[in-house]
């Protein structure tokens, strides 16, 4: 994309833009938080580091 290919804005549409960047970076730092914590917590529960339970098979019939 070239330089001529830009829109030309005003001065209350750069500030617009930048208000809208804004908002995606902090949306999207947002998103990647709620990932890592996600990622942490379902890691956590695969490693089975919870000792407290039990995690043997029952029989429903019993």
């Amino acid at each position: 994309m070239s330089k001529d290919d830009l829109p030309i804005l005003s001065k209350r549409g750069l500030i617009e833009a930048d208000k809208r960047a804004r908002r995606q970076a902090e949306a999207l730092r947002a998103n990647l938080a709620r990932r890592k914590t996600q990622g942490s917590a379902r890691a956590e529960t695969e490693s089975g580091s919870c000792p407290d339970e039990d995690h043997t098979l029952q029989d429903p019939e019993t």
